[in-house]
């Protein structure tokens, strides 16, 4: 079983009201039932659409440890949302056995290996969001849309 970021299989569920993309072949993974389509972002309470975030004095395993905080454009605190929405998708994961999770990249919950610096500038940085640091933690591998092909070796018992 796989966890995926709703957004990449075509739920509009991202901060804009959008999808992330329409990835077919992590849609049929969701729909073969072999992959569970999270978005952690709404889990944790947050509406859709919803002010863009991001997080400001480091990455995920930062805000897990509670030196870092994941603020909005405006300045609103939504730490609590983005940790509350963490913990839905360990639990989840746990839940259903999953060992692989394939975010979205640069999200400050999802971002794997990059997410934006905190200023709201379009800058990024190295570092990875709440939900990949709280999985990553918990033992998951953890890619993105752009890397997945590449980490994650599809086998057939992904769609048989």
């Amino acid at each position: 079983m796989l966890i995926i970021s709703a957004c990449l299989a075509g739920v509009r569920c991202r901060y804009s009201g959008d999808a992330a993309g329409h990835d077919p072949e992590l849609k049929r993974l969701a729909e073969s039932g072999r992959a569970l389509l999270l978005c952690p972002e709404v889990l944790g309470g947050a509406p859709v659409p919803r002010e863009p975030c991001e997080i400001k004095g480091g990455d995920g395993f930062d805000v897990l440890a509670g030196r870092a905080r994941v603020y909005t454009k405006h300045g609103a605190d939504k730490t609590d949302v983005f940790l509350a929405g963490a913990a839905s998708v360990l639990d989840a994961a746990r839940r259903c056995g999953a060992k692989t999770a394939i975010l979205k990249e640069r999200s400050p919950s999802c971002g794997s290996a990059s997410i934006y610096d905190g200023t709201f500038s379009g800058r990024q940085r190295p570092g990875c969001g709440c939900t990949a640091a709280i999985l990553l933690r918990a033992g998951l591998t953890v890619c993105s849309e752009e890397n997945y092909r590449l980490l994650v070796r599809p086998c057939a018992c992904w769609y048989s």
